[in-house]
Parts: structure tokens; sequence; C-alpha cells
């Protein structure tokens, strides 16, 4: 049986999330890999310049065995308020084997209250807002597995994370071979890649630099909705189990 990969896809949303953990599942044996969206067609991301193409719609992929969200860094909200990606989300979870998400796009499965009671890893900014939606922070933590989800730290992660993934499918061997493969042997010139070890400075720098590239009109109507629907949802289904 052909084990089915769903790339989440929607505007604004940050690449390497999505490229970095594609580029090591895509030769998982047996397996179709989609990118999904609201639409079939190009989906521009947040630099506003590149392009990636949803190949297939969310109606038309209502079983995939695995769901992969990434996150973004002024659009996430809007992909959390997006109703069609949240019921999708919920309708798909309980069937799939693996859910999972890279950076911010921990933020969009809670909004689908995937992660209500589960520990969860986002980029480093994201992470206070975990536990708005019942999730326990995992600040220190790269890659967090809690049952069938598993939430990676932010955007770099991504590859860490299809590399797990890789493991658990087709086994260490696979998942060596594929790292191999694509040379993945990091040895980054600067060692500031986690709040942890970066100097108060640069990190207060950062912090401002994220929050002007973050900003958008829309983050306050968004927020909004999104809790408004998850507390929609909660009762909708609190009334279904009463039946």
């Amino acid at each position: 049986m052909t084990f089915q990969i769903a790339i989440v896809l929607y505007p604004g949303m940050t690449v390497l999330d999505a490229i970095g953990p594609y580029e090591v599942i895509r030769n998982l044996p047996d397996s179709e890999l989609r990118f999904v969206s609201n639409e079939v067609g190009p989906i521009v991301s947040d630099s506003g310049v590149l392009v990636l193409g949803a190949t297939h719609t969310f109606a038309e992929t209502p079983a995939p065995d695995l769901v992969l969200v990434p996150g973004s860094e002024a659009s996430t909200t809007e992909a959390m308020a997006n109703g069609e990606l949240i019921e999708w989300l919920r309708a798909v979870h309980p069937k799939t084997q693996w859910t999972t998400s890279v950076c911010s796009g921990a933020l969009i499965l809670a909004a689908a209250d995937i992660l209500r009671g589960h520990p969860a890893t986002t980029h480093w900014a994201a992470q206070p807002a975990l536990a708005a939606f019942g999730a326990e922070s995992r600040p220190h933590e790269r890659v967090v597995r809690s049952g069938k989800i598993v939430t990676a730290a932010g955007v770099s992660a991504g590859i860490d994370l299809g590399l797990w993934l890789v493991g658990e499918i087709a086994g260490e061997e696979f998942a060596q071979l594929t790292q191999l493969g694509i040379e993945y042997d990091p040895h980054p010139p600067y060692d500031t890649g986690h709040p942890d070890k970066a100097p108060a400075d640069l990190l207060r720098k950062a912090k401002l630099d994220m929050a002007k590239r973050a900003a958008t009109p829309r983050v306050p109507l968004d927020v909004a909705t999104t809790m408004w629907r998850l507390t929609l949802n909660r009762i909708r289904d609190r009334a279904a189990a009463k039946r």
C-alpha cells in the first residue's frame, strides 16, 4: 500500500520549513508526496518572490498517512484562521500515522486543537503561544514526539524532523543513507542558533527584526477568529460525545 505524505502550503509560509523535510522524505519507499492547499496552483512564500506549487487540494486528500505543517513569520495567524485548513487537520489527524509540524506550524496544529495536553516545540519566538492552546512548551528540544504527533523547532529543525521520520518509517539504515546522500553534516561558522547560545544584545536585535517582519494588521482579527473557531469546535465535540 502506498504511504501518502501531505505537506501543507499556504500563502506567506516559510519555504525551508517545507522543503527541508521534503528533501529528506521524498525518497521514502512506496510513497506518494503531495503539496496540499485550499486550491491547486502557485503559493507565494514569505519572501514574496519564491513560489511553490500545490499539487492537490485538501478535499482531494482525505486520508494522508503523514501530514507536515510548515510555519511562517507573518502569516501563521492567517493560516490558523483558515477554516478549511483547520477543519481538514481536525478531520485527517485521527487517521494519520504521523501528524507533524515545523517552526510555528505547531501553532496551526494547536489551532486545530491537536496539541492540547501534549508536549511540543516550535520556533523559540513562538514558544509562549503554545501554552495558550493547552500544549506543554519544550523550548530546549529540537524535535519533540508525543505519540504520533511530532513537532520540530525553528526552520532548519525540519531537516532533523525529516531524518527522524525516515528512521521511524523506513529504518535506521535507510535514514543514514538518506543523510549521507544529501551530505547533511552541518558545521556552521557561528554558534548562535538558539537563544541559549546567543549574546543578550544579539538576541534583542533578533527579536526586534522578527517583530518587524512579522507585523501584519490582520493579526488581531485572525487570533480572535482562531480562538472563536477553536471554542466552537470543542462545544460541538462535547455535544457529539453525549449523543
